[in-house]
This record gives C-alpha cells, structure tokens and sequence, in this order.
C-alpha cells in the first residue's frame, strides 16, 4: 500500500535515511512523505503499529524486480529425466542405460527408471525387480534411491537423486 491507500490510524515512520522518526498518525507521516516529494509506503503491515517508510516507490519497485530477477537467475532448476527398461534388457543395453542415467545425474537432474511390462512378461514381476536393483548398484557411487521401486499400472518405477 501506498500514499492514501494507507488508512491505519498510526503508523511506525521510518525516514527516507532509515532513520526512525517514531509512531504518528497517517496523516502525519503522508504530511512527512509530501514535504521530501517521496512517497509513502507500507512495508510491515503485519506489525504492531504498522511500518511505513518514506521513499521513491518508483526506485523500490525497480530494485525489488532486479532482486527476484537476480533470485530466479541462481535458482537450478532439476528435471526428472525418464529411463526406460524392459524386463528382457541385455546387459550390454542395461549398461548404456546406466551410462546415460550417470550423465543426467552429473549434470543435477533426477532420474525415473521405469521398467514396463508387456503382455505375458506381467507374470515375472518378483524376477524383475533385480533388474533395478542391478541398474541401481550400477549407479551406487553418485546416486541414492529417492523413491524404491513399486508397481504403478503396467509399470515399476523408481526415482535416483544425486548424492549430497
């Protein structure tokens, strides 16, 4: 809230230096405001009284885009990459599988191994789930299991995360 829109009978004032100028009433603090040809503006309206300062709202709001911009930039933002194995999976394939799922882990991205069943393959489910134990110790070294292996539909699926 800004200028008139502040309707709190008293206010805690804070100069455009910072300084406190102490508890007054808003009309008082927007007389403060006019008079440095600022504005005047809530900052803590939680508090008891509220917080207002006086500054060029303009510039505030500038610097407070620039610092959500600057947030967001260092943000790492992690995608679940999805690996899929089939219960039948050579062990050459299975290794180029956890080849490729090491590269996404490296690079800070969580890994689904989901390994789908097919038709007659539904009736060794309990064989398959060594299968991803196996691509699992394969992964050991930078990877923890998020998620173990559970059956959802037609599928087992479980979720790596990088090592911290």
């Amino acid at each position: 809230m800004i200028n008139e829109q502040i309707r709190d009978r008293e206010v805690r004032l804070i100069g455009e230096n910072g300084e406190q100028l102490g508890i007054m009433s808003a009309k008082e603090a927007m007389k403060f405001a006019r008079e440095a040809n600022l504005d005047l503006v809530k900052i803590a309206p939680t508090a008891k009284p509220p917080v207002c300062k006086i500054i060029d709202y303009g510039k505030y709001r500038y610097e407070m885009a620039r610092k959500e911009k600057d947030a967001r930039k260092k943000q790492k933002i992690t995608e679940v990459k999805e690996i899929r194995l089939s219960p039948n999976i050579d062990e050459n394939d299975l290794n180029t599988k956890a080849n490729q799922a090491r590269k996404f882990i490296a690079k800070g991205d969580k890994v689904k191994v989901a390994l789908r069943f097919r038709g007659r393959e539904m009736a060794h489910m309990a064989t398959s789930r060594s299968i991803l134990d196996d691509f699992f110790e394969k992964l050991s070294d930078i990877a923890v299991v998020e998620k173990p292996a559970k059956m959802e539909g037609r599928s087992m699926i479980m979720f790596l995360a990088e090592k911290r």
